[in-house]
């Protein structure tokens, strides 16, 4: 855990826990290259400038990241970015960022099937990758007491946006569909958009489709892409070919050296 370069002191890291004014980006780092590298580079820029007015170095980012996994050959990074010096009563003061650095062991791949449960929620400005989880996260523990892996976000009407901390997409006649909504734009979502090209729509989906489907997957950095078994009480086919050729098309995109 290093704040620009450097161990945390209790203080700053007091702030960051007090105030959770930040916000952030993960990374699955393999031989110290990562899937959409520049995507994260690019997400903390305009997320820099979203909740902090300010402009951020992406080469000294990039710097603090290789020293960070130097002695690891593969993990999840996460880097977040907040001001210690931003209080409760000044938060509105000229901003100057600083870079936190975390990782920890990646998850073998690939992951199993999950369940969700849906409930009715949106997160805060659900565009920035924020450090304000608490509501999401609430929300995933009420699911996971209940019995699923995680939570899937609907709107009063039935309409579906997202996952806590993932993306979610549904599989229809070969075609993966993106829901049109106030979602995260995930790197993974991003990279696969990318890489399927006409494959590809956005439009509205609801929990009415559900029954009708041929699959769904969540998508993330961390996991990249994982079939979803459950979504309230309809199954969904986790062997699905196209399932498969997702998670093929995603390993297959070349990784950025950091």
């Amino acid at each position: 855990m290093e704040l620009n370069g450097s161990p945390i002191d209790q203080p700053d890291l007091a702030a960051l826990a007090l105030v959770g004014y930040a916000h952030f980006t993960s990374m699955r780092v393999e031989n110290h290259a990562v899937r959409g590298l520049s995507h994260h580079m690019d997400r903390l820029i305009s997320d820099c400038r979203t909740v902090f007015d300010a402009d951020l170095d992406t080469g000294h980012v990039r710097e603090l990241i290789r020293q960070a996994v130097a002695a690891t050959d593969t993990a999840v990074v996460r880097v977040t970015v907040f001001d210690p010096n931003l209080a409760l009563a000044n938060i509105g003061a000229e901003a100057h960022p600083k870079i936190l650095v975390t990782s920890r062991p990646a998850p073998a791949l690939p992951q199993a099937p999950m369940t969700l449960s849906s409930a009715v929620y949106t997160r805060d400005l659900p565009k920035t990758k924020h450090v304000g989880l608490f509501g999401a996260l609430h929300q995933r523990r009420l699911t996971q007491r209940a019995g699923a892996d995680d939570v899937l976000f609907t709107t009063p009407d039935g309409a579906i946006t997202e996952i806590a901390t993932s993306n979610i997409a549904i599989i229809t006649n070969g075609q993966l569909i993106w829901p049109q909504a106030e979602v995260l734009p995930g790197i993974t979502m991003r990279l696969l958009s990318q890489t399927l090209d006409e494959e590809v729509i956005v439009r509205p989906i609801t929990l009415a489709e559900l029954p009708h489907i041929d699959g769904a997957v969540a998508t993330n950095a961390a996991v990249g892409v994982r079939a979803i078994g459950r979504i309230d009480n309809v199954d969904l086919p986790i062997d699905h070919e196209t399932v498969n050729r997702l998670r093929a098309e995603y390993e297959s995109i070349p990784a950025e050296r950091i």
